[in-house]
């Protein structure tokens, strides 16, 4: 019996995999599982100079860079960036990506984001979880016996609910390959993001002076996540762990598709911390 697992990451974007589950996804890697991250959107809108078509070349190349530093696929899709919306193709598109992907574990965004890509990624996949399973529906693709387990990524947002940290991960020692992968979306991690903060004259020019700016960057944007969800860090590794640990990936667990145990959530999230016997 093949015991490898296959984590599939939905995001909207280029970078937002391994921004959100880098550490995860590096973890699945290392155990020799398979890992596969989509950008259901092209990317090109994020920039403030280089031209849509430019920069959708660009995500691109840089997305697939990202994945082969843990020796992952990163697939981009052609939806332009900005006008991703839940659409019956595009949950007949993403049953396909699943069906044919045959995943144990689904990432995505939660339904409720700031930014309308997020929404509907997250939204086409809650669509598509039970649906891959019915035969009658995109016969040319066969179903699924079972929906794969699906979590969502991160976010702080607190309307219309919280989002419950089911499970959680300190990646503190994943934080080079998460950096790493990051680094590969230069026109993001080192031109338009910081163009937006206003801090672009911040990067500095030399290699290995902007992997030291990354590394800061992320550390920086990534602790308001630890902070968000203290107590459950806190009640994950205990009092003076819990307080300490700053560098943490969250998921919630999806009740929408399959439910799973307590020995299902070890494993599919290794290394982690999972909340409760069971859905």
């Amino acid at each position: 019996m093949d015991e490898r697992l296959r984590l599939l990451i939905l995001g909207a974007h280029p970078d937002d995999a391994e921004y959100h589950a880098g550490g995860l996804a590096s973890i699945y890697r290392e155990l020799g599982h398979e890992v596969k991250m989509v950008s259901m959107t092209n990317g090109q809108a994020g920039h403030h100079e280089r031209p849509p078509d430019e920069l959708a070349r660009i995500r691109r190349e840089e997305a697939a860079a990202a994945g082969r530093v843990i020796g992952a696929v990163y697939e981009t899709w052609d939806v332009p960036d900005g006008e991703l919306m839940p659409t019956l193709e595009m949950r007949h598109r993403v049953i396909r990506e699943i069906r044919t992907f045959r995943p144990d574990l689904v990432l995505t965004h939660r339904p409720c984001d700031y930014h309308p890509d997020h929404r509907a990624a997250g939204q086409l996949v809650q669509d598509a979880t039970y649906l891959v399973t019915v035969p009658n529906v995109l016969r040319d693709v066969p179903a699924l016996f079972r929906d794969p387990v699906v979590a969502t990524m991160a976010d702080l947002f607190t309307k219309p609910a919280p989002m419950a940290a089911d499970v959680v991960l300190d990646v503190t020692d994943r934080l080079d390959t998460i950096v790493a992968m990051l680094a590969c979306q230069r026109s993001q991690v080192f031109e338009w993001l910081p163009y937006e903060e206003g801090i672009l004259e911040t990067v500095p020019d030399g290699e290995t002076e902007k992997l030291a700016w990354l590394r800061g960057w992320y550390t920086k944007h990534i602790l308001p996540r630890a902070n968000h969800f203290r107590r459950d860090l806190i009640a994950a590794f205990g009092e003076e762990r819990g307080r300490q640990v700053e560098l943490v990936e969250v998921f919630e667990l999806s009740d929408y598709a399959a439910s799973a145990d307590a020995a299902t959530r070890e494993r599919l999230f290794p290394g982690a911390h999972c909340r409760g016997p069971g859905k």
